[in-house]
């Protein structure tokens, strides 16, 4: 095992990611006494972490993880530059590598895209660095581990696309939970029942297309037969590839706005 994967971890922010991110760490076994969490404010935290609302002096972390917003990167860039982290690990949407090591000096970057279901260890952590030391990398995956799937990107221009699918998936999925649910409570189902209906549904079939060797297109074929009611709901679906143009008008504008991001980064 690397210095490293023992080091003192700063993780800068802790708001729903920051700190999904962190009780997991603790869960898996991190050691509480590595981590310190520096906020501007109070916040709850998994006994055993360091708090503190200013950057320690005189001190500095071997992995230092930046947990707070985008807009926010030009305001806490400058009280950490000072540091000399052997790996900076970011989850700011849309800012870059190079961005990054323009503001904050460390041995090693990496780019991480988590989404929301790492809280329950089921999310997907997507990674992006470029030449770095092959241990500061096998860190940065030991960190996101404990979160749910890894997924290393070789190309940073794909991370604007990764964000839109996994980063703003789980929204996504929230959403069409809740208009299953509706949709089910306007064919006069109690609208408490249209919603565990429609959570239950969701939640089995993911586990089930998870866990199959079939793609989902098969699957949803094998529910559908033909002439039956399955096949009237898909052909509305299916219809001029309706739900596919919406998809991919969706995680086109979340792009978009990552781009964007970028740009104002840089």
């Amino acid at each position: 095992m690397s210095a490293l994967a023992e080091a003192p971890v700063w993780l800068i922010g802790c708001g729903n990611m920051g700190g999904a991110m962190l009780r997991r760490w603790i869960a898996a076994g991190m050691d509480p006494q590595r981590v310190t969490v520096i906020t501007r404010g109070a916040v709850d935290l998994p006994e055993g972490v360091r708090h503190t609302t200013i950057v320690p002096e005189g001190d500095s972390p071997g992995i230092l993880v930046l947990a707070v917003k985008p807009q926010q990167l030009d305001v806490v860039a400058p009280r950490l530059a000072h540091l000399r982290p052997a790996l900076l690990v970011s989850i700011l949407a849309g800012v870059e590598v190079a961005a990054l090591a323009a503001r904050m000096p460390a041995a090693a970057i990496v780019r991480a895209m988590p989404n929301l279901p790492v809280a329950i260890g089921k999310g997907v952590t997507a990674l992006f660095a470029g030449a770095i030391d092959p241990g500061a990398r096998a860190v940065a995956e030991e960190l996101a581990t404990p979160l749910g799937l890894v997924e290393w990107i070789d190309d940073e221009a794909q991370f604007d696309a990764v964000t839109a699918l996994a980063g703003c998936g789980p929204g996504f999925v929230f959403r069409f939970a809740d208009a299953l649910a509706e949709a089910g409570a306007a064919l006069g189902l109690p609208a408490d029942q249209a919603a565990r209906l429609a959570l239950a549904t969701l939640e089995g079939s993911a586990l089930m297309a998870a866990t199959s060797v079939d793609t989902p297109a098969t699957l949803a074929d094998r529910v559908a037969s033909p002439g039956g009611s399955t096949r009237k709901g898909l052909d509305v679906l299916d219809e001029g590839g309706a739900l596919v143009a919406l998809m991919t008008d969706t995680l086109a504008a979340s792009a978009r706005r990552n781009a964007e991001m970028a740009a104002a980064a840089r």
